[in-house]
């Protein structure tokens, strides 16, 4: 197979989702909501392989290059599916969804409180027995290097700032919520400027 077919399959999907995928872990999935979608980079699989496939971010034109590429691939999937909305304000029932994609987006929190809410609405809308997919900036394996600016936000090397976790915290809100960590807590070092970590939970 091409590097073109892949990216036809696959688009520029995150490394690690695509791990997943490889593993067939979310192949008895049906229902997938990308919650800060973006453009849709992490869904061109879903739309192309049959799920009922949802997606809400803030930014308005993000929808819409999400609507279009979902109305390319797709055309059966309602654009309806995908609206201009922030992660902790989602209206979906509980329980509605197989899978939650939440790739880049829990690291934007402005403080603690604003996290979990994001976090604790991702998990509402998620069904039990269902999974949860979270890619986010951590302090694991930068802790002398970052410094704290206040209500959890930290400087990173990179010159960015960022809510960070650690892998204390994660293992916290693992327990806090009754998850089941189906891949253990994994974080890339990106030459010591930031640390992304894999979060990949099931719902009990």
């Amino acid at each position: 197979m091409t590097q073109h077919s892949l990216q036809l399959l696959y688009g520029n999907i995150d490394i690690y989702l695509f791990d997943q995928l490889l593993k067939g872990r979310y192949d008895h999935c049906r229902k997938v909501i990308d919650v800060g979608c973006g453009g849709g980079r992490n869904l061109v699989y879903f739309l192309n392989n049959g799920f009922e496939v949802y997606g809400v971010d803030p930014d308005p034109a993000a929808i819409n290059t999400v609507r279009f590429l979902s109305e390319s691939l797709a055309p059966d999937n309602p654009l309806m599916n995908f609206s201009v909305t922030a992660a902790e304000d989602m209206s979906f029932d509980a329980g509605y969804f197989d899978l939650v994609i939440c790739s880049a987006v829990l690291h934007f929190a402005k403080n603690e409180m604003h996290f979990k809410e994001m976090l604790m609405k991702a998990w509402e809308v998620l069904k039990p027995g269902g999974y949860f997919f979270a890619r986010l900036a951590s302090d694991i394996g930068l802790e002398d290097r970052v410094v704290h600016l206040g209500n959890g936000k930290y400087l990173l090397p990179d010159g960015t700032t960022r809510f960070l976790v650690s892998e204390e915290m994660l293992l916290a809100y693992t327990a806090e919520i009754n998850g089941y960590l189906y891949e253990p807590i994994k974080t890339t070092n990106v030459q010591n400027l930031r640390c992304m970590t894999t979060w990949c939970l099931q719902k009990l």
